[in-house]
């Protein structure tokens, strides 16, 4: 038996808790098949918990979570609990407090899968997202001057230090240079009228582009991203922004891979524990039903193998993945896939398992 992963598991709200089963039901089998052990460790994070004891999240829990070689997320949001509360309680204080400054967001369009851009296939969209995690506009500096009458004032400042940017779009060049797909690294700035902070951004990009010869370095306005991930995504291939510009660039990455039933993302700390989760959020609708889209979480649960070193098993989950979109589903939507969430998560373990190593 190989290596012991301790696994800190977060089902969360809604369908959060049937997704994370299936994931688990899936990295599980794999960590079987290709030898390591996954001890998983159970916190009740959530809504459910608010509403019970009107406690967030515990003192103790960033301590506790720092323990884990990683964390499974399932999904925050509560219909009963009002907006921001979860979100800030649990997902940005974790963020940083855990120090998980690089979000990464791979977007990939998989076989069978249905693109909303005409002429577009598995072979146009496959790039990575980088986005700064911890820093920019939501790093709450700001205030409001005069609230709820005719001279109100709101101030939001981004917050860019030369240390924050320049680790993560180090990271975005050692992520590049290790998918080694065409070794180009875009910038997505807009230097043209953020110009105190994206001239930091562009000279600790290209400074730091010099320690890496082999990627070509890349610079393009956030706007015009946005129109060449619809129009040219085969342009891309990792991207690396600030807070504000990846949230908005990965939700449009999300639907031209197909939606968010089958987005995953990692919340990063190279040197500490690392968070993993499906991009969509808990639809709370579709709850006990049965039919929501595990695979989000399942690509989830892979990439969290392969930060974990388990590049093999990782592998073997998104190849099963594949074979699922592409031979079994007909829609990722919920309750029109098919097949019901836990057979998802079956198929997916028996392709997983048929894959020779």
């Amino acid at each position: 038996m190989g290596k012991t992963y301790n696994i800190a598991v977060i089902g969360g709200d809604g369908t959060g808790p049937e997704v994370v089963a299936e994931g688990l039901k899936v990295i599980n089998a794999a960590a079987e098949k290709f030898g390591f052990k996954l001890n998983l460790q159970d916190y009740d994070f959530g809504g459910d918990r608010y509403l019970k004891t009107g406690e967030v999240l515990p003192d103790s829990a960033t301590n506790e979570l720092k323990k884990h070689d990683a964390i499974f997320l399932g999904a925050i949001g509560h219909p009963d609990v009002k907006p921001g509360i979860l979100e800030k309680g649990i997902l940005l204080r974790l963020r940083f407090e855990l120090d998980l400054y690089v979000n990464l967001r791979p977007v990939k369009l998989y076989p069978g899968v249905e693109c909303p851009l005409k002429d577009k296939g598995p072979e146009h969209i496959d790039f990575v997202v980088v986005r700064e995690n911890t820093e920019g506009l939501y790093a709450g500096a700001g205030g409001v001057l005069k609230k709820g009458t005719q001279d109100e004032i709101a101030v939001q400042e981004s917050i860019n230090t030369r240390k924050g940017v320049e680790r993560c779009i180090r990271y975005a060049f050692e992520y590049c240079k290790k998918r080694n797909k065409e070794n180009k690294l875009t910038l997505c700035g807009k230097t043209n009228v953020l110009t105190f902070a994206f001239d930091l951004w562009e000279r600790a990009f290209y400074e730091v582009a010099r320690e890496y010869p082999q990627i070509k370095a890349d610079y393009a306005h956030v706007d015009a991203i946005t129109m060449w991930f619809v129009k040219n995504p085969e342009w891309f291939d990792v991207i690396v922004t600030d807070n504000m510009f990846g949230d908005i660039i990965t939700d449009l990455g999300a639907m031209i891979q197909g939606g968010m039933g089958i987005a995953a993302g990692g919340n990063i700390n190279p040197t500490g524990v690392s968070m993993f989760e499906p991009i969509g959020g808990s639809a709370p609708k579709y709850k006990g039903q049965n039919i929501i889209n595990p695979l989000a979480a399942i690509c989830a649960g892979a990439m969290m193998l392969d930060h974990l070193g388990e590049s093999k098993a990782a592998a073997a989950i998104e190849k099963a993945v594949m074979i699922v979109t592409g031979q079994k589903l007909k829609s990722l939507a919920a309750g029109k896939m098919g097949y019901s969430t836990t057979e998802v998560g079956d198929l997916t373990v028996k392709y997983m398992q048929d894959i020779k190593e």
